[in-house]
This record gives structure tokens, C-alpha cells and sequence, in this order.
């Protein structure tokens, strides 16, 4: 992650900020005018900038337009001891993230900092999944019927219920209905509703007005608003809460909702896409999910195969991801021999089309030559049962070094590795080390940390929503446990 800029000719301003973050675990820049800062922008690039708005050498409203020519996404802090409406209105229309008067609580600051980075991040992690998503590709029987499906449905805006294991590329169909639809101009807006904690979700979903609960400084948009006039894919319906499923199918039914706190009914013309892993109907029957929502949600279904129901799709995929993976990496594309296609043809893939693709990376890495021959796959691949705990990578070292890791949906193969825990527990203790919760806590953090981040091939948040902690959990982990790149 990258630094936290601060541009401020106040040697205490700066100071203050610097400890603080330092304190929370973020690195900070500092300069005392914005031409020093422009200068900086030729080598390098911030996270957040936050910038006084009066300084010698060139204003604070003068530096946010420059810096936003030069990266437009990137979030500007305005801090001003003059607080007029003149410096907030050009602030705002200039295209500030926030506005921070003088004197200000140095927590608050640094609570309005992170939320400018989580922005930041969030932002960073949409692009680069927008640039990383592959084309569709499949020539098996099972593919082709969904493709046809997408065919027929390119004049509708219809719901569709997408249903298929995890990893099979359900998010890559729903990008697909939106690009061929009549909708293709409007915004595509994706929200895993798994991957974001309960008492969040509904702000997520539906925006918040300022003030409506604890930390909400601003009146935020949710995604219905951000896809009005487009797509809103809910990835992983099956795991809503049952509260929000009830305010979901009233937007579903008349196109109205409220912000949380807000009084005033809002429109938004979105077309849903939902997609699921889960059996709907016995969540149904659970009495987990909303038997009116399925039907407003199961109006056209489309089933995905998973990647074992279309083994002859494996060496088109396998080619694409290894080109996909040498890009990325910058090194000359490896080929695969037909040894090497049979055995992974043979492969069941618990973890689907990304397990595949995971694995291509993985081999691009660590094959030793050119051609990538049967012996180089790795061992879940060889028909021998991978160690019972891997060696994570070397913080230091590409993520991606890793070997590819069993898919979150496979059952565990044994329960060895809590037998080794607690051998290595007995023997701590029996020789009197101290703090050993402390010892092994950190050691098992660190290790799952490492094994998310080599799934993700290094992309933090994402790491964090396959872990089921929070963003700012896993940066001041990385930072406590010393895995910083």
C-alpha cells in the first residue's frame, strides 16, 4: 500500500498527522508546499493526499485540480483553518473526497483518513478485477447452452438467477448479460452480500444520509443508486439476512427504497442479477430465505457447469490463463504438454475455473522450464494428498509462489494439522516458553494471512473478504506481523 501524502507548511500539523498515523499503522509523506508535492507526483503516487489549502508556493484548491488531471481517483483531503463557504464549495466542486477545518480531533482525522484509503482500495481492487476479468470461453455442450441463453436474453432486461458452484465464473455471466443487453451503456455495479458484514450490508445496498449512525459523516450513495440506469449483481444471495431480504423484494416489487436514516423514497431503474452456489429451494424450506423474494428473483435461471462437467474446455482455459498469467508477470508465455492437459483433465476441480486459473499462475512461477511437463503440477494434481500444512510464502516473495491451495468449498483432508498444533503446543509449554498463546496466535495468523493473499495473488482486500475480516483487520495484521512486502 502507499503512503499517505501531507502537504501543510505547518511543522505541527504535519507532525501531529505522522505520529498519528504511524500509530494506526500507515506511512505518511510529508511536504511543506504543493510544488513539492507536484515534483513528487513524476515518481511516485499516494494512497491519500491530504493538503492545506493555503501554503506559499500555491494553493490547497490549486494542487487538488492539478493532482486530479494526473490521477482522477485519487481521494483529497481539504484541511483549512479558514472555514468559510467559499473554501468548502470550491473544495467539493473541485472534487475533494472531504473537507477538514481547523483545529480538527486528531482521531477524527485520522478515522476521515482511513476512510478515504478504504475508498482508495476499494477503487483499486474494482479496476484491477474490471482489467483481470477473462473472456467466457467454453466449447463443451454445457457452456454452450448457457451461452445461447445469453444470446436469447440480449433484448431483455428480465431478472436472471444465475446458480453454480463456487468458482465456476457466475460473476463472468452476469458481465456478460449486462455487456449484451440494452442496459450496456448504463453502470455494472457487483456486491458479494457474503463478503460484507451484516450491520454494513444495508448501508452498502441502499446508501446512508449523514449522521445516521456512528461514523457516518456524509451522505452516502449505496449500489442501487450507483446502477440506476444499469446492472446490480448480488453475488452470493443466499446468505442475506432475512430483515433485508424483506426491504430488497419491496425494491424488487415497486423500485422504491430509503436510505438508511433518510425519509424520502428514492427510484432507481436497475435490472438485478443474482447469483447463488446454495440450493434456494431448501433454504426455503430452512425458513432462511423468503419464498416471495425467490420467485421475484428466479424468474429466468441459468445453471453454470462446473469446471468437471466440461473437462473439454481445460486446455482452451489452461492456454488462455497461462498467456493471462505471463502478461501479468511480464515473462515469456509457457506452453503445456499433452501429458500435462490429460492429468489435469483427470482433475475434479473443487475449486472450479479459479482453482484452474490459480494454478496457471502457480505454474508460471515454479515450472523449471519452458514447457510445462506432467511432473511440474502440483501435488493435489499428481494423485497424491498435498502435505497436511503447506509452506506459505515468503513475505517478501510474489504471492502467487505459492502452490495453489485447496478451494474454500473442499472438505479439509485430515485433522492432522491440529495434531500437530497441539504437539507443538505440549512442547512449548512442557519447556516452560513464555506467552505461547501469543507465540502460536501470531504464528497461525500469519500463515493464514499469507495463504489468502497467494489465493488473491497479493490483493489485500479481496484476501480479507476470503478470511471474513475487515480491511483495516488485515493491513494492521500485515503490518503487526511484519509481512509487509
Amino acid at each position: 500500500m502507499k503512503p499517505i501524502w501531507i502537504a501543510d507548511d505547518d511543522h505541527a500539523i504535519r507532525f501531529v498527522l505522522e505520529k498519528a498515523l504511524a500509530r494506526d499503522g500507515l506511512a505518511a509523506r510529508s511536504f511543506t508546499n504543493a510544488r513539492d508535492v507536484l515534483a513528487a507526483l513524476d515518481d511516485s503516487a499516494p494512497q491519500v493526499l491530504v493538503t492545506d489549502i493555503r501554503m506559499p508556493g500555491g494553493s490547497g484548491i490549486d494542487l487538488l485540480a492539478k493532482v486530479k488531471e494526473r490521477l482522477p481517483g485519487l481521494p483529497v483531503i481539504i484541511m483549512t483553518a479558514y472555514s468559510d463557504l467559499d473554501s468548502a464549495v470550491s473544495s467539493f466542486q473541485g472534487g475533494a473526497f472531504e473537507y477538514l477545518p481547523k483545529p480538527f480531533d486528531v482521531n477524527k482525522a485520522v478515522e476521515l483518513i482511513r476512510r478515504a484509503l478504504d475508498e482508495s482500495l476499494r477503487e483499486e481492487v474494482a479496476d484491477a478485477s474490471q482489467a483481470e476479468v477473462p473472456e467466457m470461453l467454453g466449447q463443451a455442450p454445457a457452456m454452450q447452452d448457457v451461452f445461447r441463453a445469453i444470446g436469447r436474453l440480449s433484448q431483455s432486461v428480465v431478472t436472471v438467477l444465475v446458480t453454480g458452484e463456487s468458482g465456476s465464473g457466475k460473476e463472468l455471466v452476469a458481465r456478460a448479460l449486462h455487456k449484451h443487453s440494452p442496459r450496456a451503456d448504463g453502470p455494472f455495479v457487483a456486491i458479494n452480500t457474503a463478503a460484507i458484514p451484516k450491520d454494513l450490508l444495508e448501508s452498502e445496498l441502499f446508501g446512508h444520509e449523514r449522521g445516521a449512525f456512528t461514523g457516518a459523516q456524509a451522505t452516502r450513495r449505496g449500489r442501487f443508486e450507483q446502477a440506476d440506469g444499469g446492472s446490480l449483481f448480488l453475488d452470493e444471495i443466499g446468505d442475506m439476512p432475512l430483515e433485508l431480504q424483506t426491504r430488497l423484494l419491496r425494491v424488487l416489487s415497486d423500485g422504491q427504497f430509503y436510505r438508511v436514516g433518510g425519509h424520502a423514497p428514492l427510484r432507481s431503474n436497475v435490472r438485478v442479477i443474482a447469483a447463488t452456489h446454495q440450493n434456494l429451494e431448501e433454504r426455503v424450506r430452512q425458513g432462511a430465505f423468503r419464498e416471495d423474494l425467490y420467485h421475484r428473483l428466479n424468474v429466468i435461471r441459468l445453471r453454470l457447469p462446473a469446471l468437471r462437467e466440461r473437462r473439454d474446455d481445460i486446455p482452451a482455459l489452461t492456454r488462455f490463463f497461462l498467456a493471462k498469467s505471463a502478461r501479468e508477470l511480464s515473462v515469456e508465455v509457457k506452453r503445456i504438454s499433452e501429458p500435462a492437459l490429460r492429468q489435469l483433465m483427470q482433475f475434479d476441480f473443487p475449486g472450479n475455473v479459479r482453482q484452474l486459473e490459480n494454478i496457471c499462475h502457480w505454474l508460471t512461477v515454479m515450472a523449471p522450464a519452458q514447457v510445462i511437463e506432467a511432473k511440474d503440477l502440483p501435488p493435489e494434481l499428481q494423485g497424491a494428498a498435498p502435505p497436511a500444512v503447506r509452506e506459505a510464502p515468503d513475505a517478501a516473495s510474489a504471492p502467487a509462489a505459492a502452490p495453489p491451495l485447496p478451494a474454500a468449498s473442499a472438505a479439509p483432508r485430515s485433522g492432522d494439522w491440529l495434531a500437530g498444533l497441539e504437539a507443538e503446543s505440549l512442547a512449548l509449554l512442557q519447556a516452560g516458553e513464555p506467552q505461547v498463546w501469543d507465540t502460536l496466535t501470531r504464528q497461525f495468523e500469519a500463515r493464514l494471512i499469507q495463504a489468502a493473499l497467494a489465493v488473491t495473488r497479493g490483493r489485500r482486500i479481496e484476501a480479507a473478504q476470503k478470511l471474513g475480516i475487515g480491511r483495516n483487520t488485515i493491513t494492521r495484521k500485515i503490518q503487526e506481523l511484519g509481512l509487509e512486502d
